[in-house]
């Protein structure tokens, strides 16, 4: 099993990949509040070549599920752009947010837009890795937060083998799910689980709240997470608080 963290705003995120030990980084490649094109990195060859794998998160503004034309179209643009980017670095995945509607729309119309980004893309050649669609915290009208959400979702972009799955605990928490079983039941829907964002809460079930805690300080078991990572078999990243990683590392380490 390869373990790992998301290193934040790190600018030399694979010394300190290599001086934690971990197999997997996550990194931005851009400012994940911003819409500005990614730059090409001077470490980037360092980077794909390197034994330790990486996987990219895009930015946090991308919602390709949308109605708004005015979001959703810088929103493909976006993952396009990133999707590149990560194809430097010999990434993994680009992990991108389910999205959301906003009250009164239609989701059929949002499941259908997370459809044509995959359809539009494949008509110049698909994207450089897998889109890894991430499992979310809040929203009643989220696309990828209750387990109906994401059958519907794959429902629409199943059929893609570019379309893959990263599962948060903290999110499938504080969503309403149940983690112990949660992943034969993801996998009964999508078929595969390609990454886990392992991270504790800070706040109680169902609390419809994205606040991540340490392993071993939130209200999730963390004996239970392990069983979740033990049951998913794929790449782990830590997107706990950077103070406790070394800390939630050595936990993983030592109960694996």
């Amino acid at each position: 099993m390869r373990i790992g963290a998301h290193l934040r705003e790190d600018e030399n995120p694979l010394e300190t990949a290599e001086g934690l030990g971990i197999d997997v980084f996550q990194m931005f490649v851009t400012d994940p509040q911003g819409w500005k094109k990614p730059e090409k990195r001077d470490d980037a060859e360092a980077i794909a070549t390197s034994p330790i794998d990486v996987v990219v998160h895009s930015s946090y503004q991308i919602n390709v599920a949308s109605l708004n034309n005015r979001l959703r179209m810088p929103s493909r643009k976006a993952v396009e752009q990133q999707a590149t980017a990560a194809a430097d670095l010999g990434a993994i995945g680009l992990v991108v947010h389910g999205g959301h509607l906003r009250d009164g729309e239609d989701a059929a119309l949002g499941f259908e837009n997370w459809r044509k980004l995959f359809e539009r893309q494949a008509d110049k050649g698909g994207f450089g890795v897998p889109i890894l669609i991430e499992n979310t915290a809040g929203g009643d009208h989220a696309m990828a937060r209750t387990l109906e959400s994401i059958e519907r979702l794959w429902e629409a972009v199943g059929d893609f083998e570019q379309a893959g799955f990263c599962l948060d605990t903290c999110h499938a928490w504080a969503g309403g799910e149940d983690l112990v079983g949660l992943v034969e039941r993801i996998r009964a829907i999508t078929g595969r689980i390609d990454l886990v964002h392992l991270n504790n809460s800070r706040d109680e079930f169902d609390s419809g709240r994205d606040r991540h805690a340490n392993l071993a300080d939130g209200h999730i078991d963390p004996d239970v997470l392990v069983g979740v990572i033990a049951a998913a078999d794929a790449p782990v990243v830590l997107e706990t608080p950077a103070p406790g990683i070394p800390d939630d590392l050595a936990y993983l380490r030592a109960n694996l």
